[in-house]
Formats: structure tokens, C-alpha cells, sequence
């Protein structure tokens, strides 16, 4: 039978697939819905290629480190497993030419006051406008140049700042940092570990000048938390990179500016993988190789500990995904089938192909993969 058109390789990026250890028994005990009979026999039949466990402080997510890792974003004198220079990526893919320059993503966020410390809100919960975002960085811009640091906010949500004045700033990414109380996770030289005080001072200035803003003054009326801060991270500078993949499909800024970068194709990543054969059988022939889905359902529900809602979406991803790859693997569709499955702080890599569903003998389970 002859292979689905421009997805004859298929690799799926999930991040927080995967449970920390600690949560696995809470998350799943709640779950409503029956067993994940595709997946589980994928994880079952698979090679495991890679599995990476990771640290507790560690700054970046592990989906993060996997996509820079793949493409050689990564600089090649870096010593730290820690690194995922995407801000210059991300900046490519919202619209904007990164250069030479190092620049680091800033984007509004919302800290709450818990009983003796700060915690980080997850910047999509907040539901900020474009508008209000565009308002709120009015304010801020010329506080940001009076540093002589340059600014460029292709999008109003995620803003890029460049200049020397942050020198070697090592920030957390917001979801690594989200839920938990913010000191350790403050952006800090990366050499010396010290706190940037060009930073702080922007920081607290941008504070004060948001404080009372109409803005914030409007989404409290309306029941929303203020956007009263700003977060920094993913600082590095654009490397020439290469794609393992012939397209890459995903949502997410960083990884489809690495595609651009690599001049590769690259698209949102569609709903189910009936969409994707559906747009490959309309589309114009593309050079042979794997393509890269990204699919993030669960970061919101995994970072708000809210597992209902992430075995709702874990149980879409088994109808969309796994249970149709699977199929396609079978009947010989698909030629090969990876998947980089993430928790918080590591991951693992699997590949299945057709002949290994005949390997019974292989009876992995899905808890296994669990991150300790």
C-alpha cells in the first residue's frame, strides 16, 4: 500500500505526557475514562531511543532542550544540559530578523502574593489582549531603551530585548517557574549565579509604571488577575542549525523559528492526524523525510495540577493520534513512528515500526516511562 503522502515518518512532540512519579498514582486515579489501549501497546512494541531524566532546578522544559538538541541550537562549547537558547528562534517565527544579536524573550505576566513568598502565574491563563498588551508596552518601552537596550515586539505578547546590559543572564522558562515561588527561578548571571541589577532596576521600574495602569485597573473590574511584572528568559544568540525533519508542524514560536531558520516547511500543527493525511494528499510533493507534529494539550491542565482536564486531553490525543498512528503502522501507512514523550524535567524518546508490533514479547508499560 502505498505511503501516506509526505508522512511516510512521523515524529510526535508531547510535552507534559508524562506525570512526575510523585503525581502519577493522583493523576491517573481520577481519570473517568477507559484504558489507552493504542498508546499502551505503542509504549509496549517501541525501542526506547533516549531518556533523558533531568533535575528538579533545572531552568528549561525538556520538550525545550529536545527541539534545540535536535536542530544544534545548542552552542557547541556549551557545557551546561540546562541550555535552551530559543528567544532569537522564537523572535524569527513572530516576524522579526534576530541577526547576530543575543536576545532574550520578556514577556507580561502576573505574580501573586502567596503567605511569605511570590508565586509565577502561567502567562496564558491571563487572557491578555493584544490591545492591552500593546498599551502596557507603550509604557514600558522607553524604561527598556533609557538602558540602551533595544526592543522589538513583533508580537504584542512576547516582546525581545538585545543589549549588553544583561550580559549572560540565564532565565527560567514561565512554565518551569509556574506554581512556584519565584526566588530560585529570578534570572541570575549565568557564570557566577549573581543577581543582575540592570535587570531588577527595569524590573521594579516596570512594576511602579504598571501599578494603577487603566489597563490593570480595567481587568480587575472584570475578576482578571493585573499583569504587575515582567519575565525574562531563553536568552542566546541565533546559530546556523539543520532539521532532521522535511516539515516541521507545531504552535509553539520557538520550534517553528528553528524550522524557518533551517529552511525547512513548516506549518500549525493540525488537529488529528486524519487532518494532516488530509492536507498531505492536497498538497504539493514535498522532500522525503520524517515531519515533526508538535501537540500541546496538556502543558495548562499538567502546571494547574488539574487532572481531569489532562485525561480529557490525554484521552483526545489516544483518538487523534496514537489510536490512528497505530492503525497506519498496521495496515503499512506509516513507515516509522517516534515519539518524545516529557514530564517537567525529562523525557523520553521511543520509535515503533510495523514488525515491532509483532514483538510480543516486548511488554513495556506506559508507568514505566514515568520521570522519577
Amino acid at each position: 500500500m502505498r505511503s501516506i503522502m509526505h508522512v511516510d515518518r512521523l515524529h510526535l512532540l508531547l510535552p507534559f505526557t508524562l506525570p512526575a512519579a510523585a503525581d502519577a498514582s493522583t493523576a491517573l486515579s481520577g481519570s473517568s475514562h477507559p484504558a489507552h489501549p493504542a498508546i499502551d501497546r505503542l509504549v509496549a512494541r517501541a525501542s526506547e531511543v533516549e531518556r533523558v531524566i533531568g533535575e528538579d532546578f533545572q531552568r528549561t522544559l525538556p520538550h525545550e532542550r529536545w527541539v534545540a538538541q535536535q536542530f544544534g541550537a545548542v552552542p557547541g562549547n556549551a557545557t551546561a544540559a540546562d541550555e535552551a537558547p530559543l528567544a532569537p528562534y522564537m523572535l524569527r517565527a513572530d516576524g522579526g530578523d534576530p541577526g547576530n544579536a543575543t536576545w532574550a524573550c520578556v514577556q507580561p505576566v502576573h505574580v501573586r502574593i502567596a503567605h511569605d513568598h511570590l508565586v509565577l502565574i502561567d502567562p496564558a491563563s491571563l487572557d491578555l489582549t493584544d490591545d492591552e498588551a500593546a498599551a502596557l508596552l507603550a509604557v514600558a518601552r522607553p524604561l527598556i531603551e533609557e538602558l540602551g537596550v533595544r526592543i522589538e515586539a513583533p508580537n504584542p505578547l512576547r516582546w525581545y530585548l538585545s543589549g549588553d546590559g544583561f550580559g549572560t543572564l540565564a532565565g527560567a522558562s514561565p512554565l518551569r517557574a509556574s506554581g512556584r515561588n519565584i526566588e530560585i527561578w529570578l534570572p541570575h548571571e549565568a557564570h557566577t549565579g549573581a543577581r543582575s541589577r540592570a535587570w531588577m532596576k527595569l524590573q521594579n521600574e516596570v512594576q511602579m509604571a504598571w501599578f494603577e495602569h487603566p489597563v490593570n485597573e480595567a481587568r480587575e473590574a472584570r475578576g482578571l488577575p493585573a499583569v504587575n511584572s515582567i519575565w525574562f528568559h531563553a536568552q542566546g544568540m541565533a546559530q546556523p542549525v539543520t532539521s532532521p525533519f522535511a516539515q516541521v508542524l507545531s504552535n509553539a514560536a520557538a520550534t517553528r523559528g528553528l524550522a524557518l531558520t533551517a529552511h525547512v516547511a513548516v506549518d500549525a500543527a493540525p488537529v488529528s492526524l486524519e487532518a494532516l493525511k488530509a492536507g498531505a494528499q492536497h498538497g504539493a510533493d514535498a522532500a522525503p523525510g520524517a515531519t515533526l507534529v508538535e501537540l500541546d494539550p496538556l502543558s495548562a491542565p499538567y502546571i494547574e495540577q488539574d487532572w481531569a482536564r489532562w485525561n480529557d486531553g490525554f484521552a483526545a490525543l489516544e483518538r487523534d493520534w496514537f489510536a490512528p498512528a497505530l492503525a497506519a503502522l498496521e495496515s503499512g501507512q506509516l513507515h516509522e513512528l517516534g515519539m518524545t514523550l516529557c514530564g517537567d524535567t525529562g523525557s523520553v524518546t521511543l520509535a515503533v515500526r510495523r514488525g515491532d508490533l509483532r514483538k510480543f514479547w516486548r511488554r513495556r508499560m506506559f508507568a514505566s516511562l514515568f520521570i522519577e
